[in-house]
């Protein structure tokens, strides 16, 4: 296990990784998730072998610091992943990221475009105050004290279902809502409008076929970012589809 530090008060950013060539891979999970749990099983493929690989978990998840004053906006958390790249001697990385994680990576290579080459992104957050889906948290519904101190965080943890839930639970409940928060409330300009501005990186989008179509998808194309519907997979692609998946990370490296 290998860490950074983050913020002032000496908190850490941690992440395990395996030996390899560079240029780095590097995994960024979603919001109540952990890298290594989303991605392990996918790194671990044939197709994938000989590089240097990354699972990072973001600041108040899974192994990773989750210090109370900290914001936890979507620039706070690409700030930590710097840190981690920074302290880990990567640049020019493969981010292969998902749903708030690839959020988190778009902001990241707009501000740090040194160490990004490449976003494979796994139905990213691209606008703020996205709908409300059958598969959403909902954490933003509430106010801090309700979710922390009077029962929502448990709450929610019963109504995502136990796949989720699972590392959810490995979070910390005030790291997760502030998280969830900075997530509704996205980025100035938009984490849509960084992406598609973006020169110098090669761009993949992933949208699972069972979540409906890619809202805006004419314009991330038009933009220069290959997007990509991969068959028989709804949000978390990696599990519902993983060859595709892999062969999507594997066709362009």
């Amino acid at each position: 296990m290998k860490q950074a530090k983050f913020d002032g008060g000496g908190s850490s950013i941690r992440w395990t990784e395996t030996a390899g060539a560079e240029p780095a891979r590097v995994f960024v999970h979603g919001l109540g998730a952990a890298s290594a749990v989303y991605h392990a099983h996918i790194a671990a493929r044939p197709e994938l072998a000989g590089r240097r690989t990354l699972f990072v978990d973001l600041p108040g998840h899974g192994i990773s610091d989750r210090p109370a004053d900290f914001g936890y906006t979507l620039e706070d958390h690409a700030d930590a992943l710097a840190a981690a790249l920074d302290e880990a001697a990567v640049s020019g990385a493969e981010l292969v990221a998902h749903s708030m994680g690839g959020a988190v990576a778009i902001v990241l290579a707009h501000r740090r475009p040194d160490l990004v080459s490449r976003l494979v992104l796994t139905e990213a957050n691209l606008d703020p105050n996205p709908p409300l889906t059958a598969g959403s948290s909902n954490i933003a519904s509430y106010d801090e004290d309700e979710y922390v101190e009077n029962g929502g965080h448990a709450r929610v943890l019963e109504r995502v279902g136990p796949t989720w839930a699972s590392t959810m639970r490995l979070a910390d409940a005030r790291a997760l809502y502030r998280t969830a928060k900075g997530l509704v409330r996205g980025t100035s300009p938009t984490m849509r409008h960084l992406l598609e501005g973006m020169t110098g990186v090669d761009r993949v989008f992933l949208q699972g076929a069972l979540s409906g179509e890619l809202v805006g998808r004419e314009g991330l194309e038009a933009a220069g970012v290959r997007v990509v519907t991969v068959p028989r997979a709804g949000h978390c692609v990696m599990f519902d589809n993983p060859d595709a998946f892999v062969a999507q990370i594997a066709g362009q490296s």
